[in-house]
């Protein structure tokens, strides 16, 4: 039932993305529920390799929905799993305040990402702070969607749905 879950998130994320929340977007931004969910994926699961495997899958995804620059999305997903579950033993996970953070501090790093990619890719590009303040705002969205999102992942992790097998 695990992956079946793991599986089902990404496409749940895009579809509530794509329809019901982009009725609700902040200044033109909107929650990145792909992203909240493989950086609780990296902070709770805590290996490297898996972590940026799932987000290399999810962007991908996310690639082929939106159907420009395939593969974008799929490295920026990787490299912010890989780099928020090398921080997965350091840090207290119990802690709601954790998740809010490493949530908004996964959003920064994968605009981050997103930005130096789109910089390599594209031959001419429009440098405005548009992009930074649709950041801020983003992270902002996603700060308010990582307090439920968060206790329904961490308590499914340790006792529900996601709960690795052999756990106890």
């Amino acid at each position: 039932m695990r992956y079946f879950v793991l599986i089902f998130l990404p496409f749940l994320s895009i579809f509530l993305q794509s329809t019901f929340l982009s009725f609700y977007s902040i200044k033109g931004a909107i929650p990145n529920m792909l992203l909240i969910f493989v950086v609780f994926y990296a902070l709770l699961n805590g290996k490297r390799k898996n972590a940026a495997i799932y987000g290399f899958l999810c962007g991908l995804l996310e690639d082929l929905y939106i159907g420009r620059f395939i593969g974008i999305n799929a490295l920026a997903l990787g490299i912010t799993a890989f780099l928020i579950a090398s921080v997965e033993g350091r840090v207290f996970k119990e802690n709601l305040l954790v998740g809010i953070i490493t949530v908004i501090v996964g959003t920064i790093i994968n605009s981050v990402i997103l930005f130096l990619l789109s910089l390599i890719s594209y031959k001419l590009l429009n440098l405005d702070t548009g992009i930074f303040i649709n950041m801020w705002y983003q992270s902002l969205y996603n700060l308010f969607l990582a307090v439920p999102i968060y206790a329904w992942y961490f308590h499914s992790t340790k006792n529900g749905l996601l709960r690795m097998y052999g756990e106890i």
